[in-house]
């Protein structure tokens, strides 16, 4: 193997989702060399989630672009201030500065539809199924179902904390703000790429634009990887 290669790429999904939510641009990545891994977390805490993302750190190859969705951020801004990590991809996401939390940044804009279909049971947020069309309504009907019949509910109090680190503040960054969505509010994707000095691309999306428009996700992801330089990895 030669001493510098592409980097990897470590994907870190949102709540009412795991990595299964990736799989449209997972493909197009590999057939172009990039080794990928998704993250499985639990959504019981930031710090489990994040020190998850760290151990997946450990099976890829080369140092890697972390790229999160929704509360994928948040968790990506932590994780990301690993040495191995090399750039961040932030899809729709959250991103916290050191004294906010996932809840805290929302505050500040309006509320979106998506919360009126919530429900506290067992310690967890589940969505409605009458809610699946605020995440995900630019899928067909078919895809929406599967969504919604797959959700993972986060705990309850998830959105409270953040594990420590801010990771933008000294790693380069992209940002998909996705102007349809209806579950972060797209001015709120604005000023969190405006604040972290992202290159920003907008798209006219749900919530899940790396399903919705898979090859325009791609597409960011492969535009931050080529301004990065080549990666070492070990011989």
């Amino acid at each position: 193997m030669s001493n510098a290669a592409k980097p990897s790429i470590v994907f870190c999904h949102g709540i009412w989702a795991d990595g299964s939510s990736f799989g449209k641009v997972i493909p197009p990545l590999q057939a172009q060399g990039y080794q990928c891994i998704a993250a499985q977390y639990g959504l019981d805490t930031p710090e489990e989630d994040v020190a998850t993302v760290r151990r997946t750190l450990g099976r890829v190859a080369s140092p890697a672009i972390l790229v999160g969705h929704s509360y994928g951020g948040s968790v990506i801004t932590a994780a990301g201030t690993d040495e191995r990590v090399v750039g961040l991809v932030y899809i729709a996401a959250l991103a916290n500065d050191a004294d906010e939390t996932s809840q805290s940044q929302q505050t500040k804009f309006p509320v979106t539809d998506v919360f009126k279909y919530v429900e506290v049971a067992d310690g967890r947020l589940w969505m409605r199924s009458d809610g699946i069309a605020c995440f995900a309504g630019d899928l067909s009907e078919q895809e929406q179902r599967l969504l919604w019949a797959t959700h993972y509910a986060p705990a309850a109090d998830l959105f409270s904390r953040n594990a420590p680190g801010v990771a933008w503040k000294s790693k380069p960054s992209a940002y998909v703000v996705a102007t349809q969505d209806r579950t972060v509010h797209p001015d709120l994707e604005r000023f969190l790429a405006k604040r972290m000095g992202a290159m920003t691309t907008e798209i006219a999306s749900s919530h899940v634009a790396m399903l919705s428009h898979p090859h325009a996700v791609v597409d960011v992801i492969l535009e931050l990887a080529n301004s990065l330089a080549p990666v070492p990895v070990a011989t």
